[in-house]
């Protein structure tokens, strides 16, 4: 069980990392033990630990912060064994050199700023840069399992959805272009049909006239001219 003084600066601690958060590193306390903090320390750029995310744990002794944390870390990282305590000036390894008025963001900063060095020590692993790189960029994918930290989740699915997206928008570009060309042909033939439809009753008008035959037109001139002649007839009589 932690002590009075350990639950009050530890909580103290927290706050101070809400208020203002270490650049490259989230850290937090478990719900139900704050003594246990998970963190996840971010690959600093122009290493080859660029873009990847490492999740580890610091365990606090009830004693602190008059005795150092035991650290590991549990992403696959390429320079420290996963899931095994490393040795570092400000942890457990070192009692003698700990310093009280260190906290869990300079620890974290140390850790950070160590694991882009080669140093070996106790719990560190010596690998390529090839391979530090691969696993930098599969380390999201195993940290979105991670409960404590659910934005690299969300992180890490709006990666996917990115990856999945880009390539297909660019393949249906040709084919929403194509399917411009008959919605405008379509358009093209309503609109001559309006016209058609318009112009249809002047046609027919045209036509009629063109059909009517010399003769009828001589018989209502007849007519026409007889009928004129009546009125003249009447007044003879």
């Amino acid at each position: 069980m932690a002590e009075k003084a350990c639950v009050k600066r530890l909580q103290k601690e927290y706050r101070a990392l809400c208020k203002e958060p270490v650049p490259y590193i989230t850290s937090r306390p478990s719900p139900n033990d704050i003594l246990e903090w998970h963190y996840v320390l971010e690959g600093s750029e122009g290493t080859p630990f660029a873009g990847g995310y490492y999740y580890g744990k610091i365990k606090f002794p009830p004693e602190y912060p008059f005795k150092p944390p035991g650290i590991t870390m549990t992403t696959p990282n390429g320079r420290f064994i996963t899931q095994k305590k490393i040795c570092l000036s400000m942890s457990d390894f070192h009692p003698e050199s700990w310093n009280p008025m260190w906290s869990v963001s300079s620890i974290l900063t140390g850790l950070l700023s160590f694991m882009m060095d080669n140093s070996p020590t106790t719990g560190s692993v010596t690998t390529t840069s090839a391979e530090k790189q691969r696993l930098a960029k599969s380390s999201l994918a195993f940290n979105c399992r991670k409960k404590m930290f659910p934005e690299y989740a969300e992180k890490y699915e709006q990666q996917q959805l990115s990856n999945q997206l880009v390539p297909g928008q660019v393949s249906q570009v040709p084919t929403q272009q194509e399917n411009f060309t008959p919605l405008l042909d379509k358009k093209g033939e309503s609109k001559q049909e309006d016209q058609n439809k318009v112009e249809g009753p002047r046609d027919l008008k045209n036509r009629a006239k063109k059909s009517i035959p010399t003769w009828m037109l001589l018989l209502l001139v007849s007519i026409f001219g007889a009928v004129m002649a009546l009125p003249l007839l009447q007044l003879r009589h």
